[in-house]
């Protein structure tokens, strides 16, 4: 058989996976938006045996020995190639889960689902607890089936962040820890900005039209996508035309609504940005967790949060809420919503304490994967290290414990990439400015689409085929640079809080 029809029969199976596993995630995104308290059981049935038929398919004798063929093939073009390249690489990797373990885990993350939004319901942990443990036990059944060489953390790690390990990774969170408790000290001891003006009452749905606007206004295609509610805001894509984003409301603090938005459509402009012709395969696929991260991080804060995008769009705001926004000017607006304040939920976090959250979910995450705690002291750790970390305590399990959907889905792993992606972030939007000169100007006038162009192709049209590093190397011309996320903070902060 020639190359052609060899590659044309990896891709017609390669993307037959991936078909099922987009009908996966359009199941899982019902699930959390629209589907009955009672349905869960069915849908935990339902999603696993999408996954292990999936599995079956990506991990099968006849595949890997497809893959092996074509790798050896020296009239592949380059797409080609990295496709090639990738698939072998996941075919070794899931080769290891056995189908069964796949079902196990997949059911298990609807029975842990179906838990924790009963324990927020309730309020109480212990409700979530034993679901919990059953999936941390499964992780580890992981990352033992997967191998490592040094912690079993590493092993999951991977799966989010190709490369990262809790080595890599505890040196970056060491300058976390030395370097921004000195920013903080000094802002603490500056007058504190006023953000009163959020804890009003801003009716549902004016909150909502106006996270419409700003969404059409950042590039995010409607007609490949949709908005809609759930407990915590998430990004899920069936394919670059079908990108949707949900976030949540609370009619007493604006806050809650609008970065999430954001932060959600950063997500969204990168799958709706991945190339169609490479549908299911590596190449249409993002490049990791962290250039995710960064993606969505850099439209949240270096733009969201910045006062050339509210010189746009602070007008629009007041027209939405002009009783509750009379006296607050532009200015005041964005020193509200850039005040730092030690808090309890991670996803409303300024952009200095926000890594001190990711911190300490790294921290627990290494301790529960590597076996020195336990989850039935989960709550009273989690509360010990925001004492410790953030100087606050949470009084009840929804704001502590509870507040993250990350570990019922099985995401050991994942939030360190958020920290990763704040810091690449930064980088990737300095080396836009400074290839676009006139970019704060556009941004002041609401033009964001130079930026979103500038992105597009420098960033998504590769899909996997860099890693975070290669990738940040290619665009800025030097891998992760913590100084330059610190150089942006202390630029940014030093203007609202007049520290110098």
């Amino acid at each position: 058989m020639n190359t052609t029809e060899l590659y044309q029969q990896y891709k017609e199976q390669t993307q037959k996976a991936a078909d099922l596993q987009y009908a996966s995630a359009v199941l899982g995104w019902d699930q959390e938006v629209y589907m009955p308290q009672k349905g869960f059981g069915a849908r935990g049935r339902q999603l696993a045996t999408l996954a292990t038929l999936a599995h079956e398919m990506v991990t099968s004798g006849t595949y890997g020995d497809l893959l092996r063929e074509l790798s050896q093939r020296n009239d592949l073009n380059d797409e080609q190639q990295n496709n090639i390249r990738l698939s072998l690489e996941d075919y070794e990797k899931n080769a290891k889960l056995p189908t069964e373990f796949v079902d196990k885990i997949t059911q298990q993350t609807s029975a842990s689902y179906d838990a924790w939004l009963r324990a927020r319901k309730e309020n109480d942990y212990s409700i979530y607890a034993p679901e919990l443990e059953k999936m941390i036990a499964l992780k580890k059944q992981q990352a033992e089936l997967y191998g490592y060489k040094e912690h079993p953390y590493d092993a999951l790690l991977d799966e989010y962040e190709k490369g990262a390990t809790v080595s890599l990774l505890d040196g970056v969170f060491e300058k976390v820890k030395a370097e921004l408790p000195g920013l903080l000290k000094k802002i603490a001891n500056a007058p504190q900005v006023d953000a009163s003006f959020f804890h009003q009452e801003f009716l549902k749905d004016a909150q909502w039209n106006f996270s419409l606007d700003v969404l059409r206004q950042m590039g995010y295609d409607f007609e490949a996508g949709r908005q809609d509610i759930s407990e915590h805001p998430f990004t899920t894509s069936f394919a670059a035309t079908d990108v949707r984003v949900t976030t949540r409301v609370n009619e007493q603090d604006y806050t809650s609504l609008l970065w999430s938005s954001i932060h959600e459509g950063g997500h969204a402009l990168y799958e709706q940005g991945l190339p169609e012709s490479q549908y299911g395969l590596p190449l249409g696929a993002a490049a990791s967790l962290a250039v995710h991260e960064s993606q969505s991080r850099l439209w949240e804060n270096c733009v969201g949060r910045s006062l050339d995008f509210w010189t746009f769009f602070y007008p629009k705001l007041k027209t939405y809420f002009p009783q509750q926004l009379e006296k607050t000017s532009v200015q005041d607006f964005y020193k509200g919503m850039n005040q730092v304040k030690s808090s309890l939920i991670r996803t409303e976090a300024d952009e200095i304490t926000y890594h001190f959250h990711v911190l300490i979910r790294y921290e627990i995450e290494k301790a529960l994967i590597g076996g020195t705690l336990s989850p039935k002291d989960l709550k009273e750790t989690w509360n010990d290290y925001y004492e410790k970390y953030l100087g606050v305590r949470p009084n009840d399990d929804k704001h502590g414990v509870l507040q993250d959907v990350h570990w019922c889905h099985g995401s050991f792993g994942y939030f360190p990439t958020y920290s990763l992606g704040s810091f690449y972030a930064a980088q990737y939007f300095g080396q836009a400015a400074n290839v676009i000169p006139s970019l704060h100007e556009e941004i002041k006038n609401g033009v964001t689409g130079n930026l979103l162009h500038w992105l597009r192709e420098n960033i998504h049209q590769y899909g996997r085929r860099y890693t975070s590093e290669e990738l940040c190397k290619k665009v800025t011309g030097k891998g992760l640079d913590f100084s330059v996320f610190m150089n942006y903070l202390q630029q940014k902060y030093s203007g609202i809080y007049a520290i110098g």
